[in-house]
């Protein structure tokens, strides 16, 4: 039960990230798709004209304000999570602007913080920098948990790029992972998120008070928690390349290749199979003909 509800809270989550009251992640759009001003290939598609709903004004403010909008993002996560970042991205939305971060060195991830926004007075509330509930501490978590065991993320690197070669397959670009993503530790063709918070609490706080202990280290207090890989999921999204039909035949062949693959890290991995196109004000790729294979029936590896 509390997997579910956390799969729904997931959702939630893109909902409120896409700004979009009729589309999610995992739903299907029957958008017509021949629409050029709002449709690009994936492989083009850098983040540029995401928007938040209602946040013209609040986004003007912050870009003219963007070094103080940047520090203050800074200290924030400086202070309260002990964690340099990189700003990439500010977007306006109904009350302030969404900050799209990246961590520097390790561990590393992708998140973003909230900016409020005084639009009548036209002033940063600087000192207000917010973040949702667990938004931060999942993707540290994750980041984490990628450099606890880079061997094995190497491994499914690996796997994915093949399977990407093999098949004419690709990813989100880097730049546009760094502009909307903030979807915890992620590259061009998965990302990671927390199930279960419950586990890794010490491993959080032991972060935050002594967050440059060694690799090895980290790696040791994760096998300490005895965590269940549903804890970790990892959804996995391929494109075609030429915008060809994603066919269900060729999903079942990538599952059947994960389930095959050893040394992979533990988790839940869900896989969905999209066709080129990516919307470009909200970043989705799902649309009626994406197929998947996912919760219930996704791959546990333990």
């Amino acid at each position: 039960m509390k997997r579910i509800i956390r799969v729904l809270a997931i959702i939630l989550y893109f909902l409120i990230l896409s700004g979009c009251n009729k589309e999610i992640e995992h739903s299907k759009e029957t958008a017509d798709k021949s629409n050029e001003d709002i449709y690009i290939p994936v492989q083009e598609y850098t983040g540029e004209g995401y928007k938040l709903d209602n946040g013209e004004e609040t986004e003007r403010i912050a870009k003219e304000n963007r070094a103080v909008v940047e520090k203050a993002v800074q200290r924030f996560f400086k202070e309260e999570y002990k964690t340099e970042i990189t700003v990439h991205n500010i977007v306006g939305n109904v009350d302030g602007a969404t900050v799209f971060v990246e961590s520097v060195g390790e561990p590393h991830f992708y998140t973003y913080a909230i900016i409020p926004i005084d639009v009548e007075n036209e002033e940063v509330l600087e000192e207000d920098v917010w973040s949702q509930q667990n938004q931060v501490e999942d993707a540290i978590t994750t980041g984490l948990y990628a450099y606890a065991h880079q061997q094995q993320f190497d491994e499914l690197n690996t796997f994915i790029d093949s399977i990407a070669n093999d098949f004419n397959l690709t990813g989100k670009t880097t730049e546009a992972i760094k502009n909307v993503g903030g979807a915890g530790f992620a590259t061009n063709y998965y990302f990671i998120q927390i199930a279960d918070e419950q586990p890794f609490k010490e491993i959080l706080n032991t972060y935050i008070e002594q967050p440059n202990i060694d690799q090895q280290s980290w790696y040791e207090l994760f096998k300490n928690t005895n965590f269940k890989p549903e804890s970790f999921l990892i959804s996995i999204k391929l494109f075609t390349k030429d915008n060809q039909k994603p066919e269900q035949e060729l999903l079942d062949t990538i599952a059947n290749k994960l389930e095959e693959t050893d040394n992979l890290p533990r988790g839940a991995y869900s896989i969905i199979l999209n066709d080129n196109l990516v919307n470009k004000n909200t970043g989705i790729g799902e649309y009626e003909n994406s197929i998947e294979r996912s919760y219930p029936n996704d791959i546990v590896k333990e």
